[in-house]
């Protein structure tokens, strides 16, 4: 059953304008270095695989257990945020992120890696923390540009981390980006416990049980949760397929590149930065929805360029452009119009959209390694450009069930 008073584009209302720009620089710095750790593995496959002699489905259970495990962090401690103050929440998931990493770190068996980066995910919830939080210290004229900004530092957090993960692990390793990074997350932790403002727990009148059985009522009444889960969810299950098999085929003949080489493609995701800053603002001039559908074209064009390009370098880094501007392009609009449903709930609906998001995140990484070692390249992008394609379709269709498609709704 879908309502018809909540889904409507939020009016302006008293409160805060936005965080300070010094504070939000620091949350978007943070939000980097934290979501840099789901993607470090993805140019360290192969040495991973060869370093611990990893079976073809441990090799695919790397990707696939880093996203059920930030999946499972956005359903169980997710909502939390709308409950409890999030910022002892923050400091609670930097001691359980860094444990993971030195978990991955000192791995000696392919099962103990599988593990901690279920785990690693499990802590990375920090993001969906932070997200909320700087969303409900903004006024709604000003949410799409601190979302813009916040999904900045998300993108150059993916960026860093392929660059450097690549680079340190054709020097000095694969196993010492996993030290780096829980020395990373330990600093962060801290600087976060000494920056965020102190809030107050937030009496809802729900028990635990209660508080997580509500995402089903959520999701149940409002039609536009539901399709903007749904488009998100096919559309990073395509993003995440591309690169959780990209360096096993830049490594691989005809192209065989290093480590180093396949993780200089993390460059091009700077077209991510661009997107997502420019999407925070398109979408006060052409609503949400327009925005939205623009960026899912730019992607399916992305998987149809390394669809048909898959041996030319140009033709790579191109299509690995488009994507990356297609699906960050989409994001900033897609969660602007999730968090104006309910203000009072808006730590519960981003767990509701972004469980659906990282569930196919890990889809999609799963599919991707899988279809890579049984049908090459060209498998993996069938199947993207089919989630490419659904994706774009499903917003189309769904047009009605997103009355902030107006300019002025944003």
């Amino acid at each position: 059953m879908s309502s018809t008073h909540t889904d409507e584009a939020p009016t302006p209302t008293s409160g805060p304008e936005a965080p300070s720009s010094f504070l939000l620089l620091m949350m978007a710095a943070a939000v980097a270095f934290t979501a840099a750790n789901l993607y470090y593995y993805q140019p360290l496959l192969p040495a991973m695989r060869d370093g611990l002699a990893l079976s073809d489905t441990l090799l695919g259970l790397v990707p696939f257990a880093t996203q059920v495990g930030y999946a499972a962090a956005i359903l169980l401690i997710s909502p939390l945020g709308d409950v409890m103050p999030r910022r002892q929440l923050i400091a609670l998931l930097s001691g359980l992120l860094t444990g993971a990493l030195v978990m991955q770190a000192s791995a000696g068996h392919g099962v103990v890696l599988v593990l901690g980066t279920f785990l690693m995910g499990l802590g990375a919830n920090i993001t969906q923390q932070l997200i909320p939080l700087a969303a409900s210290l903004s006024s709604s004229q000003q949410r799409g540009r601190v979302l813009g900004t916040l999904m900045s530092g998300l993108t150059l957090g993916i960026l860093l981390s392929r660059v450097l993960s690549g680079g340190i692990a054709e020097h000095l390793g694969w196993r010492f980006v996993f030290w780096m990074a829980a020395a990373a997350a330990l600093v962060w932790g801290l600087l976060l416990w000494r920056l965020l403002p102190r809030e107050n727990a937030r009496a809802s009148g729900m028990g635990y049980l209660a508080l997580i059985g509500s995402m089903v009522t959520l999701f149940r009444r409002h039609a536009l949760l539901r399709v903007s889960a749904l488009t998100g969810a096919l559309w990073f299950a395509a993003f995440n397929a591309v690169w959780a098999s990209l360096s096993l085929h830049l490594t691989s003949a005809p192209l065989g590149l290093n480590l180093q080489q396949a993780g200089m493609f993390g460059l091009a995701g700077m077209a991510g930065i661009v997107g997502a800053k420019a999407s925070g603002r398109w979408v006060a001039s052409l609503g949400t929805w327009r925005t939205m559908g623009l960026a899912l074209l730019v992607l399916l064009t992305g998987t149809l360029m390394l669809w048909g390009f898959q041996y030319s370098l140009v033709g790579l880094v191109l299509g690995i452009v488009l994507i990356d501007l297609g699906v960050f392009a989409a994001q900033v609009p897609n969660q602007v119009r999730v968090f104006a449903i309910e203000p009072s709930a808006q730590s519960r609906l981003n767990a509701v959209y972004m469980l659906f998001y990282y569930l196919g995140a890990a889809i999609g990484s799963a599919a991707g390694v899988k279809l890579m070692t049984a049908y090459g390249w060209p498998g993996v992008m069938t199947l993207c450009v089919a989630l490419s394609a659904g994706a774009l379709l499903l917003h189309v269709a769904m047009r009605r069930a997103d009355p902030s498609r107006a300019p002025q709704a944003a």
